[in-house]
């Protein structure tokens, strides 16, 4: 029979977690350094950020991951405008809102290990090359309703992009669970358990930073309130309650364990009814695609863009044209990379604006306009009809 003082021992209760869609975020493995000169982690990748993204910091939320003596970040980043207000709502009174493939992030794993994590949107592929930090994530949409056979192949093609020893296939993205202390966040999904300390994890919050900051500062007070209560419980339990805190605790536990049991698969209905509106909506409501138009000019692996070329600033005009305002230190690749957009047959005009020369920095800016229908966000192809 467990012990009447178990549960004062079981540390924190599970923080209120809210995990968003993998597919919302795009994920890069940035290098940090050690150096203090070079600041902390966190600035290091604030700044890779506003060197990589085409938005300032203000309007993404974004987060990263790292631990000390990794010389590398795993930093993730979404439009603010691909969250409903219905969806950032939803965040009120959470402890932690980070991407699904964030919480297996600190799991124990070896070199060249990878992890496919399935959810209602798709699949996810988390890669650990060497070290503790991961080297790519890749998310791979699938419809609700596809076959197990094309999901399986899913799952190999996500795998073909490295050289794993060792896969591990999480059958969904884990849930919170109590943690040993205030100093650590827990994850588990089955037998898969990711513990990441308590810096690490609030460095994985993507919510606005001053936000957090104030949130943080309340988390602390509470967990000095808990701390409070328990150590009167067990006062109180040591000295009046003793054997009947057991009974009492059996009865709610069992009371709690039935209810849950009860509305388990209501629940269960219920998010997958909200996950597939959610969908829903943001294919009929999305009509910008500014990633995909700066992924576009760009290259794939920035092929098409000298590496002379920095932007300083995107927007998007309307559904099919993006600005652009740029510098080098190399005035000549700017004809070099007109020529490149120009070869584009997606796009339907390119306007290079007058160059302007200062301390040997070349500021120019530049329109493209992409025909209409050539820029459509990726869709998985048809399931192919089964033998019969």
């Amino acid at each position: 029979m467990a012990s009447p003082l178990s549960f004062l021992r079981a540390g924190p209760p599970p923080p209120k977690a809210i995990l968003l869609p993998d597919g919302l975020f795009f994920v890069r493995a940035v290098d940090v350094s050690a150096d203090p000169a070079a600041g902390d982690a966190a600035s290091q990748v604030a700044l890779a950020l506003e060197a990589a993204s085409p938005f300032p910091l203000a309007q993404l939320y974004y987060g990263h991951f790292s631990l000390p003596g990794e010389g590398r970040a795993l930093v993730f980043a979404a439009y603010r405008r691909r969250f409903t207000t219905e969806m950032v709502a939803a965040w009120d009174g959470a402890e932690i809102v980070l991407p699904a493939f964030a919480a297996v992030l600190a799991g124990k794993v070896g070199p060249a290990t990878t992890i496919i994590l399935a959810s209602t949107e798709g699949l996810t592929a988390i890669h650990w090359k060497d070290g503790a930090v991961p080297s790519a994530v890749r998310f791979r949409p699938l419809a609700i309703d596809v076959t197990e056979e094309f999901r399986a192949r899913a799952r190999d093609e996500l795998l073909q992009a490295y050289e794993s020893k060792a896969v591990v296939d999480l059958a969904g993205p884990p849930a919170a669970e109590p943690s040993a202390n205030d100093k650590e966040v827990a994850f588990r999904c089955g037998e898969f358990s990711s513990r990441m300390p308590a810096g690490a994890a609030d460095a994985l919050d993507v919510r606005d930073k001053d936000e957090l900051l104030h949130l943080r500062r309340e988390r602390a007070r509470s967990v000095l309130a808990w701390r409070a209560i328990m150590a009167c419980l067990a006062v109180a339990g040591l000295l009046v309650l003793g054997e009947i805190l057991l009974v009492l605790g059996g009865l709610w536990q069992n009371t709690r364990n039935t209810q849950l049991h009860a509305q388990a698969p209501v629940v269960a209905k219920i998010e997958t009814a909200q996950s597939l509106a959610d969908r829903i909506n943001e294919l009929a409501d999305k009509q910008l695609l500014p990633l995909e138009m700066i992924g576009a000019i760009v290259g794939e692996k920035g092929e098409r863009k000298p590496e002379s070329i920095v932007f300083t600033r995107a927007a998007t005009s309307g559904q099919n044209m993006l600005s652009v305002d740029a510098q080098t230190d190399n005035t000549g690749d700017v004809g070099v990379y007109e020529d490149n957009l120009k070869a584009l047959p997606i796009l339907s005009k390119v306007d290079f604006k007058p160059l302007r020369a200062a301390n040997n920095i070349t500021n120019f800016s530049f329109t493209v306009t992409f025909k209409a229908g050539a820029l459509k966000p990726w869709i998985p192809p048809p399931v192919p009809p089964s033998a019969p």
